[in-house]
């Protein structure tokens, strides 16, 4: 069920509202410093010209020999960077090559990858890294011929220093929509800790050495079921006119999903809009992208500096509006600030920061889709006075004073004769993550058409 943004019905006083975003406000100018990357360019990244490839390497950028790639460049890929690596911090990855696996949501025929050093706390230098398609969904083999040599502003090598990402030269080379594709690097010195993404649900690989062009896969005995440095990739797509990105928590990132499966509920919506598209329904053609983080809240930051796994306001600028062409943003955050908070939260601050980010989002011109909050008794952490902070702020998203517009997740998943319970076959059996069939339920909740529109202007 869905809700535009209408004016509601009784929203909290005028001047508490105010307070509270004051509040906030002052929070993030006292540590917006703190995520300062060197690669910001307002989620644009565009550049006009793919450089040339072959299995054997990269080729040159503005090849007059090459044919004119036409399209509209997407986010098709991305994870957000949650923290350093533990057992990494002193040597890093230095001397193994990385192939993360990473699964695409709009295809193209050109590419592009950012890669990030965020939580390093020394110069990470990549000397090799490349990008092809993935030959086999169990193995690191990738198909020969779509294997390309990527470059940093002509160069095969690249130092992102600590704090900072850096975005490749565009390649062709043509990526499939749904499927995988292999980004790889190389550095031969240390630098940690590692930036990852703990819970990616997808096995990638890690070989001794440099084979960052390797096929055949048989260099890549390491498994892991994380990303690493890896962060996005942009796709020039004739399929997909903009990006939505997801910005949650692991109701989002998937944790209890099948590893290898992509049911994350993300993963699902993308496969809706893309089948309704086929279909020749009016629908918006978007990639979709996940900034789910396990634990993530909207109000605090978990520990260190920079603090590992952010707040939905601290990393919204990189995160979400950082990406290419966004379009939309969906918000499902606030269940961690319910069960991470001892005794129980206060709703308003929670309400007031959800606030925040679309205003943040409405200034760049963004439509902000809200999700309820999901049911969780018979969870750890359950208490009925939590259980009644989630109601008062599910009441305020209803309300339509938040979002532009609303999907009603909790009423989608809940046990219709305890609904303060998730119903059983969408319980992954802890009592608050979604199985995979309870991730399918909150993707087809989804209204496709909420997601375009134009934002309404802000008084």
């Amino acid at each position: 069920m869905t809700r535009g943004r209408d004016g509601g019905t009784v929203a909290p006083p005028a001047k508490q509202h105010a307070l509270l975003a004051a509040v906030v406000a002052a929070i993030l100018a006292v540590s917006a410093t703190i995520y300062v990357g060197v690669a910001a360019d307002g989620g644009t990244k565009h550049r006009d010209t793919l450089a040339g490839g072959s299995s054997g390497g990269g080729g040159t950028l503005n090849d007059p020999a090459a044919p004119v790639s036409t399209g509209t460049w997407v986010t098709s890929w991305a994870a957000a960077p949650a923290g350093g690596e533990p057992g990494t911090e002193l040597t890093g990855l230095a001397g193994r090559s990385v192939r993360n696996v990473v699964h695409t949501s709009a295809g193209g025929s050109g590419a592009r990858v950012t890669l990030s050093n965020l939580y390093g706390q020394s110069p990470l230098t990549v000397t090799h890294a490349s990008l092809a398609v993935s030959a086999d969904p169990d193995t690191a083999a990738a198909l020969a011929s779509t294997m390309r040599r990527l470059t940093f502003a002509g160069h095969p090598s690249v130092v992102i220093p600590p704090g900072g990402e850096a975005t490749s030269d565009a390649v062709r080379i043509a990526v499939p929509h749904d499927g995988d594709v292999l980004i790889t690097t190389y550095s031969p010195v240390g630098s940690g800790p590692v930036t990852y993404h703990r819970h990616a649900r997808q096995i990638s690989y890690v070989a001794a050495g440099e084979h960052t062009r390797d096929t055949t896969g048989t260099a890549y005995t390491g498994r892991s079921k994380v990303w690493r440095y890896a962060t996005a990739l942009d796709v020039l797509s004739d399929g997909a006119d903009g990006t939505v990105v997801v910005l949650g928590d692991s109701l989002t990132d998937g944790v209890t999903s099948t590893t290898g499966a992509n049911t994350r509920w993300p993963d699902v919506l993308s496969d809706r809009l893309r089948a309704a598209v086929a279909a020749g329904r009016d629908v918006p053609r978007y990639s979709v992208v996940n900034a789910g983080i396990s634990g993530n809240r909207v109000l605090t930051d978990g520990p260190g500096r920079p603090a590992g796994n952010p707040s939905g306001l601290h990393r919204f600028e990189r995160d979400v509006l950082g990406r290419t062409n966004v379009r939309a943003v969906v918000v499902v955050l606030g269940i961690n600030d319910i069960l991470r908070t001892p005794g129980a939260a206060d709703p308003e601050p929670v309400v007031a920061g959800l606030e925040t980010l679309v205003r943040r989002a409405h200034a760049r011109g963004v439509r902000v889709v809200g999700a309820t909050l999901m049911p969780f008794r018979g969870h750890r952490g359950y208490t009925e006075a939590r259980e009644a902070v989630r109601q008062r702020i599910n009441a305020e998203i209803r309300s339509g004073d938040v979002f532009d517009a609303v999907v009603d997740f909790d009423g989608a998943v809940r046990d219709p004769y305890d609904p303060g319970r998730l119903r059983r076959v969408y319980d992954s059996g802890d009592h608050l993550h979604p199985s995979d069939r309870g991730y399918v339920r909150m993707a087809k909740e989804f209204d496709l058409d909420v997601l375009e529109g134009g934002v309404p202007a802000e008084l």
